[in-house]
């Protein structure tokens, strides 16, 4: 028993010295990690101050902090950004789609400010504003080289108040005055129609607030349009950036009910607990299963790769176009004290089979090129992707282990909407899909 005993005492106190070591590891990893830290904070306030004495001209403090974000920011990848008050509080209105305005789209074109096109049943489109109109003045502020946030800010404001607006069109040197009354502008994220009887289609140019809505009340219509029911749907997500993923969820889940992992529609994987979600789909009224294609190419990002992938995961639709862009990053915005805002990647998403798009994208069921090809020639793809930015980083396998844990997350967007079948070669080529399978579906019907 003595023997025994003093084995016994021994591991104890060989088990207390490890113990012991492992800890004095970690406090001095902790240590170093802490005082590489404030040696690197230390060289930052000796640049600072090096530039603010020694350069050639006078830098204000703010220039330099904010800057010094910003290259530290852009260093991490792509999208990661330091946001200023003002495009903050510009990135928050455009994506809620709705705001106090007159409800005009404008660029700067030679030093001048432009109306590109007036929206419809809004102020400005109600008073004449027309398309190509010079804005010589907003109020008594001349625009010849304003900025564009700056004339936005001054044309936008609470319902109900005015602002006037002095016009120069085609040319002329009179000018035309517009006093303009604000109200809620809300923007369109999606365009509908029919294309052919039973056939609709639906373009979706950004994921906002208001799209899920949106898209449910543009299907009920095309349906009404349609003798209440669809033979297909075109689904246009090409030129689409992305945007808000709980948006790109609420259109997805209007087809995909319960099955492939529980109706799983996208999940997110990060390194804070706050980051690792899951999106799966309601249970409730769907679609009914009609044909269905999803037209994709390489401007096709985020948001929108994960509706493509959702769709193609659960082999609800045909996936027709060319390589989407490979965003599977998560932003997440955070405000902070002094009133900027902060878009900081928190997490990677993955398809309900566990894909990760990152640098990859959502490679289409049918490839089908914008134009059509001539002479036999190949399709030249030559669209950026996320893959070609720098500080890009790379998706990491298919997340198998938390796919199994879910089962117990601009050129012009309308521009390929606003296309006639005619004159859009994937648009066509889409339709003739839907109608082929249609008609054998009517065959098979008859027999």
């Amino acid at each position: 028993m003595g023997r025994s005993r003093k084995i016994i005492l021994s591991l104890i106190l060989i088990i207390i010295i490890l113990a012991s070591a492992i800890i004095g590891i970690i406090n001095t990893r902790k240590s170093i990690t802490r005082t590489d830290d404030q040696d690197y904070i230390r060289l930052f306030v000796e640049v600072v101050a090096i530039v603010k004495k020694h350069y050639v001209e006078e830098v204000e403090s703010k220039k330099l902090m904010q800057n010094a974000v910003k290259g530290m920011l852009a260093s991490l990848d792509p999208h990661s950004e330091y946001l200023a008050a003002e495009p903050f509080k510009e990135m928050q209105v455009h994506m809620s789609g709705s705001f106090g305005g007159l409800g005009i789209e404008i660029n700067m074109l030679d030093g001048k400010l432009v109306v590109v096109s007036p929206i419809e049943d809004t102020p400005a489109f109600k008073a004449g504003i027309k398309p190509a109109d010079h804005i010589w003045k907003i109020d008594d502020k001349l625009t010849r080289g304003m900025n564009i946030s700056k004339a936005v800010s001054l044309m936008r404001g609470e319902k109900g108040t005015s602002v006037t607006l002095t016009i120069l069109r085609n040319g002329s040197s009179t000018p035309l005055i517009f006093p303009l009354v604000r109200d809620t502008i809300k923007t369109k994220s999606l365009k509908a129609k029919t294309l052919e009887p039973g056939f609709g289609y639906i373009g979706i140019a950004e994921f906002q607030a208001r799209t899920g809505e949106d898209f449910t009340n543009a299907l009920k219509k095309l349906r009404e349009d349609n003798g209440g029911t669809l033979r297909g749907l075109v689904l246009d997500l090409r030129f689409n950036p992305g945007g808000l993923v709980d948006s790109a969820f609420m259109v997805a889940d209007r087809f995909i009910g319960e099955g492939l992992s529980n109706g799983l529609i996208v999940y997110t994987e990060g390194r804070e607990p706050s980051a690792k979600r899951s999106w799966t789909a309601y249970v409730g009224e769907k679609e009914p299963r009609y044909p269905m294609v999803v037209l994709i190419n390489g401007g096709s990002a985020s948001a929108s790769e994960i509706v493509a992938g959702a769709l193609q995961d659960h082999k609800r639709a045909i996936i027709m176009g060319t390589q989407s862009f490979g965003k599977g990053s998560v932003q997440s915005v955070l405000p902070l004290k002094n009133g900027d805002g902060l878009k900081l990647t928190t997490a990677k998403y993955y398809t309900p089979n566990g894909r990760s798009i990152q640098a990859r994208g959502i490679t289409p069921d049918i490839v089908v090129s914008m134009m059509k090809p001539k002479n036999g020639e190949p399709d030249k793809d030559q669209a950026i992707r996320e893959k070609d930015l720098e500080n890009h980083f790379e998706g990491k396998g298919e997340a198998t282990e938390q796919k199994q844990e879910q089962k117990q997350e601009k050129p012009a967007p309308m521009a390929a909407a606003d296309k006639s079948k005619k004159d859009d070669y994937q648009l066509s080529r889409a339709l003739d899909l839907l109608k082929g399978i249609d008609m054998l579906s009517q065959l098979k019907m008859k027999k």
